[in-house]
């Protein structure tokens, strides 16, 4: 009879265990969720931003099509990717494309001196910012999310119910948002 009541306690602690687990692994996951949910809509915020910004361009510097095509190549690319990997590489490629959008913006004053491009500087700057922050945000909870799916005793029902170790968002060789200032040079 004894015997019957340990295994019933031990039956217990496993069910225990196994619900605390699966709950714990679910909000991990909805974190994670979230995280990439919050970058989602600065990316989408900077693609939005970006047939203003070579408009505003294009009106000064109507000669210079190719850099207007590799940006708005790149922006098609970050709106069609699917995974963190494929997104961190499309920003990648945006970001090079904006950067050389902003040389050619350089050679007229005209447009620097513009509120409206000016305006749409201060607006990038601060997505860049934001997406940085997101980034960051998501992540950690990658990290933390991958450290619960893979690490014992959790790791023990994180594969059977589908568990699986989430990609990061890298930027490699986007560290810090930008030089987008179109102050005269000294």
């Amino acid at each position: 009879m004894l015997w019957l009541w340990i295994l019933l306690a031990a039956a217990a602690l496993l069910l225990i265990f196994g619900v605390l687990g699966y709950n714990r692994l679910v909000r991990l996951r909805n974190e994670v969720d979230t995280g990439w949910a919050n970058i989602d809509v600065q990316l989408q915020r900077r693609a939005d931003l970006i047939p203003n910004l070579v408009e505003a361009v294009r009106a000064y510097a109507a000669h210079e099509r190719a850099v207007f095509e590799d940006v708005t190549r790149a922006r098609a690319a970050l709106q069609g990717a699917q995974t963190p990997g494929a997104a961190a590489d499309a920003n990648d490629g945006l970001s090079g494309a904006l950067g050389r959008l902003f040389a050619v913006a350089e050679a007229y004053p005209e447009l620097r001196a513009s509120e409206n491009f000016l305006e749409l500087q201060e607006d990038l700057t601060d997505t860049e910012d934001k997406i940085s922050a997101a980034r960051r945000y998501y992540n950690a909870t990658v990290n933390r999310f991958n450290t619960g799916v893979q690490s014992i005793p959790w790791v023990l029902i994180a594969k059977p119910l589908g568990f699986n170790a989430r990609e990061f968002f890298s930027a490699l060789g986007d560290t810090a948002p930008p030089d987008v200032s179109f102050a005269p040079a000294p």
